[in-house]
């Protein structure tokens, strides 16, 4: 079904999903049965009655048209954002079978749609007219004076400690178990520099983790030796790898790149969460630019990030990077209309090629896990116990992560490849390679992975 020009699939609404339980809730709601009062309009709106457990059935609207994203609200006590209510909503819209009719909206979805458009410019108008006083950067400067003094203070210790660590053995400090790590951590954020508390807290969660727990124990301990002495003699690194290494201490910075207007192709949206923060990643690809960018976006432990993008479709909009050598991170600026759809895929490349990429990535940033790759024509295949993604025109292959494995999208991409080349995105890196889209050889759409 066409709405403002967009035509949305179930895979792109279901990739909306903050959980695999809210995706698997909303598919049991994409059908007429449950639902009455449905609509939608010429302006972006979508909107119907749903019936719940109670006497009253459940209000339903979604603004799909405005240019800062799709939003949702339900009269459901649901706190995740989109709720099972509206993904059911979106599938029965973009089944295309009239289920959904154009009207006008009701009162109570109007007032809605109107309160919200009315925030949203008076929060743009409140960005363009504010302004810092003139006290402001002087007391931002002292601010970051005095943080950077706790973070030198915080990775002099770590080095002792580091030190110490290897004096007395790896083994003695996998004997010692989770303590060790979290108390280490913990000092770490008394310091100021998250991002060494989280490497550290890595380290606690290899200890007691496979046969080859040792060496990696030992490659991680160096990284982050390697982070601190970066930090202590950051003033002697280039511009560029000195950003990187404030950026992995966890010392915030501003998106400051200029500005690129493009229309971005939204290859993959996923979220990971621990026990403090729910992050998601959106990969985008500049059809125009052939820039592969990554917006994050955080939400508080348990609920969902505001930001969601429909995968497969193009964004009109302004991106500015962070700053760090080789940096794919950027920030979402101006969106000049709603996700609208495009015919243009991501260039793809071999395996070798992906490999040496990383690589040289590596070379800016030793300490980046993965960097963003597009695979043309390749197969998966079994390997042994786990699967690799083969070169259909040469003999190379690249073997999957072990989350990769344990993922459904593995066997949605068996599936759609039949044993033909695809075209993948993904991430590739150390532990080898994450699939997060496909493309069947030919014409199609892009088929999430995660």
């Amino acid at each position: 079904m066409t709405q403002q020009g967009v035509c949305w699939t179930a895979d792109q609404v279901l990739a909306l999903a903050p959980d695999p339980a809210s995706r698997t809730a909303g598919s049991r709601l994409g059908a007429a049965g449950p639902w009455s009062g449905t609509g939608s309009s010429d302006e972006g709106t979508v909107w119907g009655l749903c019936e719940g457990g109670g006497s009253t059935p459940y209000r339903t609207v979604v603004d799909i048209a405005d240019a800062s994203g799709p939003a949702y609200h339900c009269s459901c006590p649901s706190r995740e954002s989109p709720c099972k209510h509206a993904l059911g909503l979106l599938l029965l819209w973009s089944g295309g079978d009239g289920a959904v009719e154009r009207g006008e909206a009701p009162e109570w979805a109007e007032q809605w749609i109107a309160g919200r458009r009315a925030r949203t410019e008076g929060k743009r108008t409140a960005d363009a007219s504010g302004s810092s006083g003139p006290a402001g950067p002087e007391a931002a400067r002292r601010r970051a004076e005095r943080r950077a003094e706790r973070v030198t203070a915080g990775a002099v210790e770590l080095e002792q400690r580091l030190t110490d660590l290897l004096r007395g053995g790896l083994a003695a400090a996998e004997q010692s178990g989770d303590g060790l790590w979290e108390e280490t951590a913990a000092r770490m954020v008394d310091a100021q520099a998250p991002g060494l508390a989280a490497r550290v807290r890595e380290l606690g969660a290899l200890a007691g983790t496979g046969p080859d727990r040792p060496v990696r124990l030992l490659e991680e301990c160096a990284l982050l030796h390697l982070l601190g002495r970066g930090w202590l003699r950051r003033e002697r690194l280039p511009e560029g790898l000195a950003a990187t290494v404030r950026s992995r201490i966890g010392l915030p910075a501003p998106a400051d790149g200029p500005a690129i207007r493009d229309r971005w192709l939204v290859l993959a949206q996923y979220d990971t969460a621990d026990s403090r923060l729910t992050t998601r990643r959106v990969w985008l690809y500049g059809t125009d630019s052939g820039r592969t960018a990554l917006l994050l976006s955080y939400g508080a432990a348990g609920r969902a990030p505001e930001l969601a993008l429909p995968v497969g479709l193009a964004l009109d909009a302004e991106l500015s990077a962070y700053p760090g050598a080789g940096q794919p991170r950027m920030a979402l600026g101006e969106r000049f209309a709603p996700p609208a759809p495009t015919d243009v895929r991501p260039p793809g490349t071999t395996t070798a090629r992906a490999a040496a990429r990383y690589g040289e990535a590596l070379r800016d940033d030793p300490w980046l896990d993965s960097v963003p790759v597009t695979l043309d024509r390749v197969i998966p295949a079994p390997d042994g116990d786990g699967w690799q993604l083969a070169d259909a025109d040469e003999d190379a292959a690249l073997p999957l992560t072990p989350a990769a494995r344990s993922r459904p999208g593995l066997w949605r991409l068996v599936a759609l490849s039949g044993g033909a080349p695809v075209r993948v995105f993904g991430e590739c890196g150390h532990r080898g390679f994450t699939p997060l889209a496909v493309w069947p050889e030919g014409p199609g759409e892009v088929v999430p992975l995660c």
